[in-house]
């Protein structure tokens, strides 16, 4: 029980030590810079990961065809195939659905982000 009190506590005086920040902030440069960093670095990545996946489930066929007789290498093998498989499925829906939700929304892909400022 203290130790929960005491994290409420921590958690309540970080988030008053930081409200005057947050209520002086007229502009979000900083924020726009972070999103607009952590987008092309996400953009940047996504090609790779699914060149991974494809690696990985190419890899996997590779050894099932060289395994002729050895039932742990072909199942070896199945396994990096279907683990390949699902990675991209993964990788192209999670990017499908996010360009979904942002032309739905009425978020440019690719442009310029726009956040919405306090003030002037």
């Amino acid at each position: 029980m203290k130790s929960g009190i005491s994290k409420v506590v921590v958690a309540s005086l970080t988030v008053m030590a930081l409200a005057p920040s947050f209520a002086a902030a007229q502009s979000l440069g900083n924020i726009e810079n972070l999103l607009k960093a952590i987008g092309r670095l996400v953009s940047l990545a996504t090609p790779i990961v699914v060149g991974l996946a494809l690696l990985a489930f190419f890899w996997g066929l590779v050894k099932y065809i060289f395994s002729a007789g050895e039932d742990d290498a072909k199942k070896e093998g199945i396994r990096l195939m279907i683990g390949g498989v699902i990675a991209i499925f993964v990788i192209v829906s999670l990017v499908g659905i996010v360009r979904f939700i942002g032309n739905a929304v009425g978020v440019g892909q690719g442009g310029s982000l726009d956040i919405p400022k306090v003030g002037n």
